[in-house]
C-alpha cells in the first residue's frame, strides 16, 4: 500500500528527499529498482505482474509515486492499473498541473490511489486522489517543507504518518546543512514497526484488526491471502548540486539486499 516521506525545497543541502515504503503480499512477483530497458533513463521498481511502478524517477528530473487508498474490500478494483500512472507521467513533458488535468478526466477508471508527480527542475509538485468516493477531484500543488503520504489524502493525521514525519524532521535537524546517511533514514524512519493504539487507529471501513496490523511504518503480518507486509524501502536524494542517489533495500525470497543508483540532473536545470 506504501508510505511516502519527504521534502521539497526546504533544506540546505536537499533539493528533494524522499522516503518510502512498498507495501504488497510477498507473493506479487515484482522486480526491485533498476532501469528500465528501452527508457534507461527511467529508474523505478516494477510490478511484473500489471507492468507498472509505485515509484520512479527519470535522468531529467521527473519523479513519480503513488499509494493506494485504503477502502473496504470490494471497492479496490478498476479498469486499469494505478501502477502506469506514475510511468506515463516520465514519459511524457507535460508539468505536473498538466499530467494531473489529464488523469482527473479518468480517474474513475482506477481504484482509489493518491499520485504525486514533480518536475524537480522546476520545483514543481502537484498530487491528486480520487478518493473518497463522491468528493470533487482536486488537484493540489504541493508547497515546499516536509510532507507525508500514507493510505489516505496528503498530510492526513495517521498516527504512522505522524511518527514517520517526525522522525525525518528529527533527521533533518540533526544533520542540519549534511547529507544523512541512508541507513539513517531505513534504520530511523521506514524500519520502525511501533503499531498505534487502537483508539487512535483511522477508521477506513476493513476490520480492526488488520488496520492495527497496517498501522506500523514497517509492515509484516499474515493475511488470509499470505504474507503481506514492506518489500521495498526507498530513499531518493537529489542534491542541490544535481548530483542524485536512489538507493533501495529489497526482500527477495526472505533475504533482504541492497542497491544504489547514482545519477545526474543537470545542474543548469535545478535551482
Amino acid at each position: 500500500m506504501c508510505i511516502a516521506f519527504w521534502v521539497l525545497d526546504a533544506h540546505p543541502v536537499y533539493k528533494f528527499l524522499l522516503a518510502l515504503n512498498r507495501d504488497e503480499f510477498h507473493s506479487r512477483p515484482t522486480l526491485p529498482v533498476h532501469r528500465w530497458p528501452g527508457q534507461e533513463e527511467i529508474l523505478g521498481g516494477q510490478d511484473a505482474k500489471e507492468g507498472g511502478t509505485w515509484l520512479a524517477v527519470s535522468e531529467t528530473g521527473r519523479v513519480a509515486f503513488l499509494t493506494n487508498f485504503r477502502e473496504p474490500r470490494g471497492m479496490e478494483m478498476g479498469l486499469v492499473s494505478r501502477g502506469q500512472l506514475p510511468i506515463l507521467f516520465l514519459k511524457g513533458t507535460k508539468t505536473p498541473a498538466e499530467y494531473l488535468e489529464d488523469v482527473a478526466s479518468k480517474t474513475e477508471d482506477y481504484a482509489g490511489f493518491n499520485l504525486v508527480v514533480a518536475d524537480l527542475t522546476t520545483g514543481d509538485m502537484a498530487c491528486i486522489s480520487n478518493r473518497p468516493q463522491g468528493s470533487p477531484i482536486q488537484i493540489k500543488k504541493v508547497s515546499p517543507g516536509v510532507h507525508c503520504l500514507s493510505n489516505a489524502n496528503l498530510d492526513s493525521p495517521w498516527p504512522k504518518a505522524l511518527l514517520g514525519r517526525q522522525k525525518l524532521e528529527n533527521l533533518l535537524l540533526e544533520y542540519q546543512d549534511q547529507p544523512i546517511p541512508e541507513d539513517r533514514i531505513i534504520n530511523d524512519v521506514l524500519n520502525d514497526r511501533t503499531q498505534a493504539e487502537v483508539w487512535a487507529l483511522p477508521k477506513t471501513g476493513v476490520a480492526i484488526e488488520w488496520e492495527h496490523k497496517l498501522s506500523s511504518i514497517f509492515v509484516d503480518c499474515e493475511h488470509g491471502d499470505g504474507h503481506y507486509g514492506t518489500r521495498s524501502m526507498a530513499v531518493i536524494s537529489v542534491y542541490k548540486t544535481g548530483e542524485a542517489n536512489f538507493y533501495e533495500k529489497y526482500l527477495v525470497d526472505g533475504v533482504w539486499k541492497d542497491h544504489n543508483f547514482a545519477f545526474q540532473i543537470p545542474s543548469n536545470n535545478t535551482h
